[in-house]
């Protein structure tokens, strides 16, 4: 019976060893945790984050790493600079997703509506996943220009003619320390769903 119980003891350090693990590698322990204990509210948009990413060829564990990073999931956010809804999307990038895609009298309030906003802000995402797919490995490349402009992306990968950059040096020369925190932050929490093997 005792060994039993050491058994069922060891058991149990390991499996909260090995979550504390994976909370400390998502980039952001107590909203890990809080996902773990309500996993309901963080898992509502999963079928159409993959769905939306799907439809534009974008991996959904980024999508939704984009999404956490973004909103923490709260699709009526409004930034400080008019972003809105679940990836943060301007009027701009909306206006530039909805040309693009042929979407008629579309209105940017629209972006409080997930699908929408889903839509748009994962559109945005593939072009700029498009914009470095020479490099190999274009997601940080992508975020910063997600997150900061392309015209800045360029500047910090080196101009348009600088050719493959390693990831590494690329994020080194990000010189916005907001958003060199934005990629790191989005690929820690992406690197969380992988190794957690779902969104």
């Amino acid at each position: 019976m005792r060994f039993v119980l050491k058994l069922l003891i060891c058991g149990l350090l390991a499996t909260g060893a090995g979550t504390a693990y994976l909370a400390l590698r998502s980039g952001d322990v107590v909203y890990t945790l809080h996902e773990w204990i309500s996993p309901a509210r963080f898992q509502q948009h999963d079928e159409m984050i993959g769905t939306v990413a799907a439809q534009y060829g974008v991996e959904p564990m980024l999508v939704k790493a984009v999404v956490w990073r973004e909103s923490r999931f709260d699709p009526q956010k409004y930034g400080s600079a008019g972003e809105r809804g679940l990836m943060q999307v301007t009027e701009r990038a909306a206006g530039e997703w909805a040309q693009e895609t042929r979407v008629e009298n579309f209105r940017v309030e629209e972006l409080f509506d997930p699908k929408v906003n889903l839509q748009a802000g994962t559109w945005y995402l593939a072009r700029a996943l498009g914009h470095w797919k020479n490099q190999t490995d274009p997601i940080p490349f992508a975020l910063a220009e997600y997150n900061a402009g392309a015209t800045r992306a360029r500047r910090w990968a080196g101009g348009d003619d600088a050719g493959i950059v390693p990831a590494r040096t690329f994020r080194s020369n990000i010189d916005f320390p907001g958003t060199r925190n934005y990629v790191d932050t989005v690929l820690a929490r992406l690197e969380f769903y992988k190794q957690r093997g779902r969104m």
